[in-house]
């Protein structure tokens, strides 16, 4: 069963303006996108410490629509949401330790998406290193060890975690040495995430409902962005404009983290505007042609919202 529940008006509206997008000069958009929409009656921001316990929370199911969000696709700087939670998760359980240059690591790899950060990331939640090629038994012990984060998620017991894996660094030129082997001869064991995980966790995050309250006020100040002209001028990787944020009228409050490479351009959004009904959104898009689409996921963003 789904987090959430399926609406049938939502869902007609997320058609339409799928079509639409497609319409306007986007072919084969219907195939290139992966989304996963919710709204909700009143502000999800630390709303599980409103229930009486987390099954409280969980049952409390918003409205929803999805357009292919159960399948899997590379989501290249959205993975990085992940390896926060996790990061967060092994500190509750005392699995490594706090200190200023985890916490800097965090704050880069989430602000400003860095991949040098992510790699010191889940080195520490993985205990691995990257370095030159593995011999088959040291690479496979390795290899055990890099999938830490998915048997976490495994062990939530989240239905839409099937047919997902976080357990690759992310990259500007690629992955070298066992970090390639590890890959696999086809990049068979690249990242995969589909939008509705990443709604689910982005959910449990906002609301406050995966971690302790503190914990997840920490994830949710370095997902905070700003829609102000002037920061996002002097910042053009703001993870902003030409993502969903760009869709915001002013004064709306956004807690995000894009993704964007050559083959993508993903985001994972929930945001708070006057007047309208709180959202979360997921949108994956892939190929060359979306990657360079600075306008599909403002103008998602902003029908969505309207809607």
């Amino acid at each position: 069963m789904a987090f959430y529940c399926p609406d049938g008006a939502m869902a007609q509206r997320l058609q339409s303006v799928v079509a639409q997008l497609q319409a306007d000069g986007r072919p084969e958009l219907e195939q290139q996108l992966s989304i996963t929409w919710l709204r909700y009656d009143h502000s999800l921001l630390n709303s599980a410490a409103q229930a009486s316990d987390t099954a409280a929370f969980w049952a409390q199911r918003p409205a929803g629509a999805s357009w292919n969000g159960e399948r899997p696709l590379y989501p290249a700087s959205v993975v990085k949401l992940v390896y926060l939670v996790a990061a967060e998760a092994w500190l509750q359980r005392q699995l490594i330790d706090d200190g200023p240059e985890l916490r800097r690591a965090l704050a880069d790899m989430i602000r400003d998406s860095s991949n040098d950060a992510t790699g010191l990331v889940l080195d520490l939640l993985t205990g691995t290193t990257s370095g030159p090629e593995l011999a088959p038994d040291a690479l496979a012990a390795w290899g055990q060890r890099r999938q830490l984060v998915n048997r976490w998620l495994a062990e939530l017991g989240w239905p839409e975690w099937q047919g997902c894996n976080a357990c690759q660094k992310t990259w500007g030129d690629g992955p070298y040495g066992r970090e390639r082997q590890f890959y696999g001869a086809n990049l068979e064991n690249r990242n995969r995430l589909s939008s509705a995980v990443t709604a689910r966790l982005l959910h449990a995050v906002i609301a406050g409902g995966l971690l302790s309250p503190q914990a997840c006020r920490r994830m949710q100040e370095l997902l905070a962005r700003s829609l102000d002209p002037a920061e996002r001028a002097a910042d053009p990787e703001n993870q902003v404009d030409g993502f969903l944020g760009e869709g915001l009228p002013p004064g709306a409050r956004l807690w995000s983290k894009a993704g964007w490479m050559s083959q993508a351009r993903h985001d994972a959004a929930y945001v708070e505007a006057e007047g309208q009904a709180p959202m979360l959104l997921v949108v994956f898009s892939e190929g060359a042609e979306r990657a360079a689409d600075t306008a599909l996921l403002p103008e998602l963003c902003r029908q969505l919202l309207q809607g």
